[in-house]
């Protein structure tokens, strides 16, 4: 039987720009993206903790160390500027893989900066 686990998970990430004239997608800085385990166009979960909204998106790569967390084109219309976000991956996997499966969590600060990981 195959099981959905949570692959990774980034806490608290901030908005910090949000381009509606974009094609789509959540660009995330690249430093974030290696600690979470995410690749380039992977599918997440994003979750608004400001305004409840709920989407899914893939994910592009911003330039390392910038903190960029950036909506990008419908998006965009889901959050703001500002707004806290929880980023999340997820795996399928084979019920005794599962049971040892450990996600990657990582933890930001308001300048999107990791002072926790849960891994």
């Amino acid at each position: 039987m195959l099981v959905t686990l949570c692959k990774s998970k980034i806490h608290k990430a901030v908005v910090t720009e949000a381009v509606l004239d974009y094609e789509g997608s959540i660009t995330i800085d690249e430093d974030l993206m290696k600690e979470a385990n995410l690749l380039p166009y992977e599918l997440v979960q994003v979750l608004n903790q400001n305004n409840g909204e709920r989407f899914e998106t893939y994910v592009l790569v911003g330039k390392a160390g910038s903190g960029i967390i950036c909506l990008n084109g419908p998006a965009a219309r889901l959050g703001e500027v500002g707004d806290i976000l929880i980023i999340i991956s997820y795996c399928i996997l084979e019920e005794e893989d599962a049971k040892k499966h450990k996600p990657k969590l990582i933890f930001l600060d308001e300048k999107n900066r990791i002072v926790k990981k849960n891994f």
